[in-house]
């Protein structure tokens, strides 16, 4: 799918720059928008809930400013929708809580617990993962149009951005815990007991990142050696054509 997008042009007078793509983020806000509703209505832990959702605003301002003045693909929009999602599964649950292993059981007779032999609820570290793997692609395009970025800083950016703002989030989740404290503050923090939970979410971040870092970087290599390919064959047919 990603390789079958080529991104849009820039931003013009009068339009936005993702205007192509305007049924599709209409298509997907629409489908978000159910989601959050779900997602409010009767949470597990509704203050959790709250908690949660605070960052939300900033974020659709920022996904607001982006549509009007940063192309993306559609691939791109999707996969921000899709991880937009899963946090709003997280939150209606509670991310220590959300109960894949009932679902897994009810379609396949056993909990995907109990199939790789996990003891702790693994939904957050998932969705830390889908983070760096689904987000870090649309960073790395607003490298490429903002700030022009190319070959090595095009790919390490993106990768170094998206591993800090996962710290940059830990943080913020540690000082909301410390502030807000007790039941809530453990629930919002979704550790399990586990002291090292923190470094896990900013690896598996990584680890996501990286993969669709290096992903695209493949993509990009094969395409220029196809393109080089591609050249090479034309001049070598060009003197046949001449002669003839």
């Amino acid at each position: 799918m990603l390789a079958g997008m080529n991104a849009p042009t820039l931003h013009s007078p009068g339009g936005t720059a993702n205007a192509s793509h305007r049924g599709l983020v209409l298509g997907l806000a629409a489908v978000f928008a159910a989601v959050f509703a779900w997602s409010a209505w009767r949470p597990l832990f509704p203050r959790d809930w709250w908690l949660e959702n605070v960052l939300n605003l900033p974020v659709i301002a920022i996904l607001t400013a982006v549509y009007r003045w940063v192309p993306l693909t559609r691939a791109h929009w999707v996969l921000i929708g899709l991880f937009m999602c899963l946090h709003e599964t997280g939150a209606h649950y509670t991310y220590a809580e959300v109960p894949y292993n009932d679902w897994t059981r009810a379609w396949f007779g056993r909990s995907l617990n109990e199939i790789f032999g996990w003891e702790r609820n693994h939904f957050d570290r998932f969705v830390h993962f889908s983070y760096g793997l689904f987000i870090a692609l649309p960073i790395r395009q607003l490298f490429l149009r903002v700030v022009e970025a190319r070959g090595f800083w095009s790919y390490f950016l993106p990768l170094d951005l998206t591993l800090s703002s996962s710290a940059l989030y830990e943080l913020i989740e540690w000082g909301a815990a410390e502030t807000v404290g007790g039941d809530l503050g453990m629930a919002y923090l979704g550790t399990q007991g586990d002291v090292w939970d923190a470094h896990r979410d900013m690896a598996l971040a990584g680890g996501g990142a990286l993969i669709a870092i290096l992903f695209s970087a493949l993509l990009a290599g094969w395409r220029g050696w196809k393109t080089r390919r591609d050249l090479r064959l034309r001049r070598c047919e060009a003197p046949e054509s001449a002669e003839r």
